[in-house]
């Protein structure tokens, strides 16, 4: 019904646009209401009658003003819901391939093709009185007659327009005499009418398609061929088609149309209409889309242009910069040429003074070089008797260390024999009655105090030979000392850089392991005599 509606429209708009009237918002698709007995075919005929006078082309045409009128409804169809009308070449190219279909002629791609070539820029398509005149004119049906033209004009308009999917002349097989007559079928999507003949003229009856109905093969049969039968809700309908070619394609064009009423769907030439239609708003869009990105381009080239241009001038702003740099770098050039020339001179003059005085100190060089040289000996010498004074002090360190380990040991044995006497006057003062059986004890002991005392003067000896190692050590040191101190002497009176090293005590000190000790070798050999006294008395 909107399609029904869309082409009301349309031939509403031919017939105010003729009478010079703005049809908009006069008659819209929802104020527009149609009945069920509607006639579009003469709604359209009253439209077409009021603008065909005014717009239709004074030249001779090869249709009559019928078919141009079947043209004009065909466009009303085939053109693009937006106004003005017109029809694009897709549809053109559509409609032209029928008509050439129909006529048995066959379809010129190449001409077709030319002729979109020289189409107008400006324009989208055509409109229905261009499109009646190119139809017209037979540039596309050559060598076809009138009668030709018309017939093709006429069927493309009952398939198109009529909603006619097939027709034609067979025998139908009555209900109550049961006898055969011919009948002039004509199907639709939902009906199958047929007349007495083509002329439509007069109706004989309907068959009405549904879902529920189907369409079966029947052998021959009474002498009839090519037999089919239609089975609907209340009737079933025998039909004899002229040749088995004939049967076929009603048997599958009525299968089509029941298969279609199943599914819900348009007639094919109306569902293809949506699906081209479809196909170029999907390919506008695209078209739409890409012409969005080539602005979106083309004005991210002038930004870059403009880029580009800025950067030009400032190059041209920079070059011309250099240009006055490079001229007044030139200028300083000269400048600085001149006044380098006068420096040259001058420096001449310089450079010869100057090797005067580079001679001169040259020569005052050589001798303080020759006085560094020296130097580097006396440094020399100086480090050997420095390493002298150093190895004697570590064997002075070595010896003393030994002396502290023999006084050690020493005072160690001292501890233990006074720890035996006293041991011993105990036993005596606690028993004499003992005083026999331990005479043994104490002669025993006696033994080991001699051994002892043994011990202890050789500890004795030990000492006194590392007295005198101690003493040959201090002797090399006092003579490293005085070899330092002569060469200290030398180098304080040739430069003055050095400071006298004071060598160590003369005084002879015993050393024990808390350090200095507090009695001198004199002391210690007399408390020794003096213990030894108390030892021989006991």
């Amino acid at each position: 019904m909107g399609g029904l509606k869309d082409e009301l429209l349309k031939a509403i708009w031919h017939a105010f646009t003729a009478l010079d009237l703005d049809h908009s918002g006069k008659v819209s698709k929802s104020q527009l209401k149609v009945q069920d007995n509607f006639d579009k075919i003469e709604f359209n005929r009253m439209c077409w009658t009021l603008c065909v006078k005014k717009n239709l082309t004074k030249s001779p045409l090869l249709i009559t003003e019928e078919d141009a009128f079947k043209v004009w409804v065909i466009f009303n169809f085939l053109s693009e819901d937006k106004y003005p009308l017109i029809i694009v070449p897709e549809e053109i190219e559509y409609l032209l391939k029928k008509l050439t279909e129909v006529m048995g002629g066959g379809w010129q791609q190449e001409q077709f093709e030319h002729y979109k070539i020289n189409f107008d820029d400006s324009k989208d398509g055509l409109s229905v009185w261009e499109l009646i005149e190119l139809i017209g004119n037979g540039q596309f049906s050559k060598g076809m007659d009138r009668q030709t033209v018309s017939m093709a004009i006429n069927e493309v308009f009952n398939e198109l327009i009529l909603d006619v999917l097939k027709q034609g002349y067979m025998m139908k097989k009555g209900h109550r005499r049961k006898n055969w007559t011919e009948r002039w079928f004509v199907l639709k999507p939902n009906i199958i009418s047929y007349y007495v003949s083509e002329d439509l003229k007069d109706k004989k009856g309907d068959i009405l398609l549904d879902e529920n109905c189907c369409v079966e093969s029947l052998p021959d049969k009474d002498g009839k061929k090519c037999l089919f039968l239609i089975k609907c809700f209340d009737k079933t309908f025998e039909i004899s088609a002229s040749d088995k070619k004939k049967k076929q394609e009603w048997i599958q064009a009525i299968h089509s149309t029941i298969h279609l009423l199943k599914l819900g769907s348009p007639p094919p030439h109306k569902e293809a209409r949506q699906r081209r239609k479809e196909l170029r708003k999907k390919l506008l869009a695209e078209q739409e889309e890409l012409e969005r990105q080539m602005k979106e381009l083309q004005a991210a080239n002038e930004n870059k242009q403009q880029e580009l241009e800025t950067v030009r001038k400032k190059l041209e702003e920079a070059a011309s910069r250099a240009a006055e740099e490079e001229k007044k770098r030139l200028q300083t050039q000269v400048e600085l040429q001149a006044r380098f020339s006068t420096e040259l001179e001058r420096e001449k003059l310089i450079r010869q003074q100057m090797e005067e005085q580079v001679a001169q100190k040259s020569s005052e060089l050589e001798q303080y070089l020759q006085r560094v040289r020296e130097l580097e000996d006396m440094y020399l010498k100086l480090q050997e008797a420095l390493e002298d004074e150093r190895q004697a002090r570590q064997d002075e360190e070595t010896v003393r260390k030994l002396q502290a380990r023999l006084l050690e040991e020493e005072s160690s044995k001292r501890a233990d024999l006074e720890k035996w006497h006293l041991e011993q006057q105990q036993a005596i003062q606690a028993s004499e009655a003992e005083k026999q059986g331990l005479e043994s004890e104490r002669s025993a002991k006696e033994r080991a105090l001699q051994e002892a005392m043994e011990q202890l003067e050789r500890l004795g000896r030990e000492r006194k030979q590392a007295l005198e190692q101690y003493e040959d050590v201090k002797k090399k040191l006092e003579m490293a000392t005085s070899k330092t101190k002569s060469w200290k002497d030398k180098v304080a009176q040739h430069e003055g850089l050095i400071r006298l090293i004071e060598p160590g005590s003369k005084n002879p000190h015993l050393i024990t392991n808390w350090g200095p000790a507090a009695f001198t070798q004199a002391e210690l050999e007399e408390r020794e005599k003096s213990w030894k006294g108390k030892k021989s008395t006991e």
